[in-house]
């Protein structure tokens, strides 16, 4: 049992922490836009943080429940609702057989997401569930999700302990964001006009944004000698600059490899102010180093360590096997 699909909004995909090692078979990594988004919306409901969601884009999905489950929503903010009634984001809540979860268009971030406590009962294809579209590789039949999809969740505790705390605090996405970079691996193949330029001009959020990257408009970034390299492996966060001098940030459907220059990578700590960043967004750029990079990780990182640790290790829950005639039955105690 689960749900529904009665409308699935503008594209709702299924996607996890992404598809490692394939790489070099040319297979993307694919997996969730805004992965800060997607761990804590798995944390509030009891999973495994990288286990699969529901990604959706600027308009939300409609689903229909067939049995009871706790679910989360965190990113972007589309005015979710149940059965008509507004809820609230960033924190556990129960559905009920027949209950409607329903989504509107976001004023606020472009990505959604949804958890369900015990996750979809979906198989990993090549050690993932998130959906490739491109190649028709993943989540639910290799696409994104249509009216009457029917889902099963996986078996679940619907009543999980603390469930009063099972919540987060999360300030609105800016518009306007300054990214940090790793300059490299190829900025020695830009002037130093070209430089100056990228750390120092305001960049707009252009409409060539998707899943596989953004672009964006500004003042031209120079090179020496033309952008064309020898093709090697992109990463995600990797700023290509082509020949017309407009930086594209890659992202989680990006290709494995590409011939153009990358004049620095946006650390993974600030990629989901990016992808929540809406068409006609600023951004600008700021040079760190790798040390302070990783550390700047460490910290992220951290808030869902101690969010994690609050819910299972202060408040655990308490199972304990019943036998009742010949039967042997679970018991959860909750608060």
């Amino acid at each position: 049992m689960g749900f529904i699909v009665k409308n699935p909004g503008i594209s709702t995909t299924v996607q996890d922490t992404g598809r490692y090692g394939y790489q070099a078979s040319g297979v993307p990594v694919s997996g969730a836009m805004d992965m800060f988004s997607l761990n804590l919306a798995n944390i509030l409901v009891g999973n495994d943080r990288n286990e699969a969601c529901l990604e959706m884009l600027m308009m939300g999905a409609t689903l229909e429940f067939d049995d009871a489950a706790v679910i989360a929503i965190t990113g972007a903010d589309m005015k979710p609702a149940i059965n008509k009634q507004p809820v609230e984001m960033n924190k556990a809540l129960y559905v009920r057989n027949g209950d409607v979860l329903s989504f509107s268009a976001s004023d606020n971030g472009n990505y959604c997401y949804v958890a369900f406590a015990g996750g979809m009962n979906i198989p990993a294809v090549m050690g993932s569930r998130s959906t490739y579209m491109k190649a028709k590789l993943g989540g639910f039949e290799g696409r994104k999700l249509a009216n009457g999809d029917k889902i099963r969740l996986c078996d679940h505790i619907f009543k999980l302990a603390n469930m009063k705390m099972r919540q987060f605090d999360r300030k609105e996405y800016e518009n306007d964001v300054t990214l940090r970079v790793v300059l490299g691996p190829q900025d020695d193949h830009f002037t130093e006009e070209g430089i100056e330029t990228f750390l120092n001009s305001t960049f707009t959020v252009t409409g060539e944004f998707d899943r596989m990257g953004c672009r964006l408009h500004g003042n031209a970034v120079t090179t020496k000698n033309g952008s064309d390299i020898i093709s090697d492996g992109i990463c995600v966060g990797a700023v290509q600059v082509p020949k017309h001098g407009m930086p594209i940030i890659m992202l989680a459907d990006r290709q494995t490899a590409g011939g153009y220059t990358k004049i620095a990578t946006v650390i993974s700590s600030d990629l989901d102010k990016l992808v929540q960043c809406q068409v006609g967004g600023k951004v600008c750029f700021k040079s760190i180093s790798v040390s302070e990079s990783h550390q700047l990780y460490k910290e992220k990182k951290a808030i869902l360590d101690q969010l994690e640790a609050k819910l299972t290790t202060i408040y655990p829950p308490k199972k304990f096997i019943v036998e009742v005639n010949d039967m042997k039955l679970e018991v959860t105690l909750n608060e």
